[in-house]
């Protein structure tokens, strides 16, 4: 099974790249960057050792970073390299990344770029983070021998039933890694189905996130501009969800006149799309973008088309709805600690299975709460704007939820403490 998968992919070189050029054109590419997809290196390995760390888009990135903060605390000397694949989680990167840790876009796994990519780096070790899985990049750590563990690891329901097809290939892809941190037992309990070496739950990593950063003076400033408004937000909106906010606005309008709805997509570059839905519904609008423009008196909606706010925006916002729970495309669900810690009331669909368990432990303590369809989530917001006592008792139920399970980040630096130690002797040797 794997050498067809590495046989098609070798064949597929020329089709990758035209891939890469199409994606660039439209924007979803680094225009300067996007080579690295293909292992074209502009940056020199750092001295000594290297620990390599890959987390494929923004919510993989976010745990790593947790990690990387760690580490880089308990580890000072530790040269850090972290590779994602999407353009926004490069963005985010640049901005959060300490010194002594660079970022990379992540090869696409054609087996020529796959080979360049780890003969140039030469990581000594190597943390995966939580699903994506490439045979043609597992195949050559191991055959290389590197140290590698699968952190914050889950498994969908729909992956885990192709995996299963292929039991052979599943556990050769898998003994890649020297054991796999799962988020929890039933992640374990697939993995271990589909032939994985040692599993071991360490809970989610997102428990242990710090609250997102936000500039004091733009909270001021944003804070003055909407005054005494009924506000609520929707947070990392994707496809269809903004059309939701649209038509909840219109409703909730008639009961609050003066009410702004924000909307902070996961995307910015999906701004166009926004803009045609909303003049759809005949709202006023204005779009933040890179000058900071604030909401006017008479805007209907906020649209924050921004990297790295959301911290702002779930400051001042008392409602919080995550996104990518009610979406076009399947849902899945964005982190709903973010929101918890800086004391919103969490409301959230119900395609949340990329972080069940996050959601429904939320739930069945009362600091969140699960809504069907567009219909209840109106209904839930009107309800909680109009009872404040209710919405202040979501409110502390969401903050108390998200500060005791800040202890995650020590289970799974037990697990890692072996390997990382390993490197920091490797390090004063050298």
């Amino acid at each position: 099974m794997y050498a067809l998968y590495r046989q098609l992919t070798y064949m597929g070189g020329c089709l990758f790249a035209l891939l890469l050029i199409i994606r660039k054109n439209k924007g979803r590419e680094s225009t300067t960057r996007y080579i690295e997809k293909k292992a074209v290196i502009s940056q020199k390995r750092p001295k000594g050792k290297l620990l390599w760390i890959h987390g494929a888009s923004v919510g993989e990135a976010q745990s790593a970073l947790i990690l990387i903060k760690k580490i880089i605390k308990d580890y000072p000397n530790t040269n850090i390299l972290i590779t994602t694949g999407t353009l926004t989680s490069a963005q985010l990167m640049s901005k959060a990344l300490p010194k002594n840790a660079l970022h990379q876009f992540y090869p696409l796994d054609h087996p020529k770029w796959v080979k360049n990519f780890l003969n140039h780096w030469k990581p000594n070790a190597i943390l995966w983070m939580e699903s994506e899985l490439w045979p043609n990049m597992l195949y050559e750590i191991r055959k290389s021998n590197i140290p590698a563990i699968l952190v914050n690891a889950r498994l969908s329901d729909k992956s885990f039933k192709i995996w299963k097809i292929f039991p052979k290939f599943s556990k050769n892809i898998l003994s890649s890694f020297n054991k796999i941190l799962c988020q929890t037992s039933k992640d374990k309990n697939k993995f271990d189905q589909i032939g994985a070496f040692k599993t071991i739950v360490t809970d989610n990593l997102k428990y242990s996130s710090a609250p997102l950063v936000f500039n004091k003076n733009d909270l001021g400033k944003i804070i003055k501009s909407i005054g005494n408004r009924e506000i609520w937000l929707y947070a990392s909106t994707h496809e269809g969800e903004e059309e939701i906010a649209h038509i909840i606005h219109k409703k909730l309008k008639k009961d609050f006149p003066k009410i702004l709805t924000i909307i902070v997509p996961r995307h910015p570059e999906r701004r166009d799309d926004i803009k045609n839905n909303c003049s759809l519904y005949n709202l006023k609008t204005t779009y933040r973008g890179v000058n900071k423009i604030l909401p006017k008196n008479d805007d209907d909606i906020y649209v924050v088309d921004t990297l790295g706010e959301l911290g702002l925006f779930y400051k001042i916002s008392p409602i919080a709805v995550i996104g990518r729970s009610l979406s076009n495309d399947g849902g899945g669900g964005h982190n709903p600690i973010e929101a918890a810690q800086l004391n919103c009331a969490v409301i959230h669909g119900c395609n949340i299975q990329n972080l069940q368990q996050i959601y429904d432990n939320m739930d069945e303590e009362g600091a969140a709460i699960m809504v069907e369809n567009s219909k209840q989530l109106y209904k839930t917001i009107k309800n909680l704007i109009k009872d404040k006592s209710e919405l202040k008792k979501l409110e502390s139920k969401a903050l108390e939820f998200a500060n005791k399970k800040t202890h995650v980040i020590d289970n799974v630096m037990k697990e890692l403490e072996p390997v990382l130690s390993a490197l920091s002797c490797e390090d004063k040797k050298t």
